[in-house]
């Protein structure tokens, strides 16, 4: 699980966007992203860009999680609530693995628990093993 945390410690994208990794088990992951001037639209609401990345990073630390690499083959987000403030926090979770594929929710919430997003994600799973640091 270290090499797996660590490889998402160096997420280049994720780290310019302010998103954290705040634990990643088995299956697992959460991330938290505090809301920041430039991730609002010019309606003054979190850019649906911020919260898809937000949501994807998650998926990846989750799906990765197993030890190998695994990249995602189809995702997909419904937005539910608009946000213009506060921690967002996206909490993935396995729902259906076999040796090739996986199959992910992640839950983006507010910091009243409230729900912003749910993302919907497919990864293929690759043999070849999470880099090591």
């Amino acid at each position: 699980m270290h090499a797996v945390h660590q490889m998402f410690q160096r997420d280049q994208y994720a780290r310019h966007s302010g998103i954290e990794l705040e634990s990643v088990e088995p299956g697992k992951a959460r991330a938290r992203m505090s809301v920041l001037p430039c991730h609002l639209n010019g309606v003054g609401t979190v850019q649906g860009g911020a919260l898809f990345t937000l949501a994807d990073f998650a998926f990846a630390a989750a799906s990765n999680s197993h030890g190998t690499i695994a990249v995602a083959i189809n995702v997909s987000i419904t937005f539910m609530k608009a946000v213009s403030s506060g921690t967002l926090t996206a909490a993935a979770e396995e729902v259906a693995i076999n040796p090739r594929l996986g199959a992910y929710t992640v839950r983006i919430t507010d910091e009243s628990g409230a729900l912003v997003a749910i993302f919907q994600g497919l990864a293929y799973r690759k043999k070849d093993p999470v880099p090591h640091a």
